[in-house]
C-alpha cells in the first residue's frame, strides 16, 4: 500500500499523438495577453435598468409569440371606447350649451312673429334673428325694426318699427305720419294697410321711443299704449331666416 503511494501520478498518453513534436501553446484570444485592452463596461441606456434580450441597443430579441401574450377582452375594449366617445360628446354638448347661453344672453336671440301687425314687411310665423348686442354698444335709430317688451305687460314681447326718438315731435294727420313736421317715407306701407286716424302732436320724452307697426290699420302700438322706454327694447331685428325663400337682412 505504501509503495503505491510513492509512485508518481499516471500520465496517460495522448490518444491522437502523431509522433511529431508538439508546438508551443498559443495564447487564447480570450486571455489577457500583453497589450490587450478590455472593452468598456456595458452601461444600459436611459430607462433600461437591466439587460433585456429585446433591447434594441444590445441587439434584437425574438418577438413574443401571439400565444404567449395575455388575452384581450374585446368587450372591455369596446366599453372603454364607448365610454371615451360618450365623455367627448358630453363635453361638446356642455360647451355648446354654455356658448348658446352666452349668445342668447348677450348677443343674439331667435324670435317668431305672431300676428300681422308688421305686414307686409314681416308675416305671421316668420323666424327672426334679433341682435341684442347692437343696442348695448349703440342706440336705436329711427326706422329700425325692433323687438321690445310690451310696456303694459312686460312678460310679452312685440316687434315694431321706431318712428321717432327722444326730443322728436310726432303727429299723424289722416294716417300720414309727420316727424318734426316732415312727412316720413312710408312707401313700404301699401294703400290697403294705411290708417286714416289723427294723432298728436306729441313730444317724445328723454329715454323713450315712439313705435308703430307697418300694418297701420291693424297694429297696437304707441298710438294706443304710449311710448317705449329704451330699457324695454330688447334688440334690433337683423335677419329673417325663415321661410328660406324669403330670407332678408334688415
Amino acid at each position: 500500500m505504501n509503495d503505491n503511494n510513492d509512485r508518481p501520478p499516471f500520465d496517460p498518453p495522448d490518444r491522437f499523438e502523431t509522433g511529431s513534436p508538439k508546438e508551443p501553446a498559443q495564447p487564447s484570444r480570450d486571455s489577457h495577453a500583453e497589450g490587450y485592452v478590455p472593452p468598456p463596461a456595458y452601461t444600459p441606456p436611459p430607462g433600461h435598468d437591466v439587460f433585456h434580450p429585446a433591447d434594441p441597443v444590445l441587439g434584437g430579441g425574438d418577438p413574443i409569440p401571439p400565444d404567449a401574450r395575455p388575452p384581450v377582452d374585446g368587450a372591455s375594449v369596446w366599453l372603454n371606447r364607448v365610454g371615451e366617445e360618450l365623455v367627448a360628446w358630453l363635453k361638446t354638448l356642455a360647451s355648446a350649451a354654455v356658448y348658446a347661453t352666452l349668445i342668447v344672453t348677450f348677443g343674439f336671440q331667435v324670435a317668431r312673429v305672431e300676428g300681422m301687425s308688421m305686414a307686409p314687411t314681416l308675416q305671421d310665423q316668420d323666424r327672426l334673428i334679433v341682435n341684442k348686442l347692437a343696442y348695448r354698444i349703440g342706440d336705436p335709430k329711427v326706422g329700425d325694426i325692433v323687438m321690445l317688451y310690451y310696456p303694459l305687460k312686460p312678460e310679452k314681447s312685440f316687434v315694431k318699427r321706431i318712428i321717432a326718438e327722444e326730443g322728436d315731435q310726432v303727429r299723424i294727420v289722416g294716417g300720414r305720419v309727420y316727424r318734426n313736421d316732415v312727412p316720413l317715407d312710408d312707401s313700404f306701407v301699401p294703400p290697403d294697410y294705411r290708417s286714416h286716424d289723427d294723432f298728436g302732436p306729441k313730444i317724445i320724452d328723454e329715454g323713450y321711443y315712439f313705435v308703430m307697426g307697418d300694418h297701420r290699420n291693424n297694429s297696437s302700438d304707441s298710438r294706443h299704449w304710449g311710448l317705449v322706454p329704451k330699457k324695454y327694447i330688447i334688440g334690433k331685428v337683423q335677419l329673417r331666416w325663415w321661410p328660406m325663400g324669403h330670407a332678408k337682412v334688415f
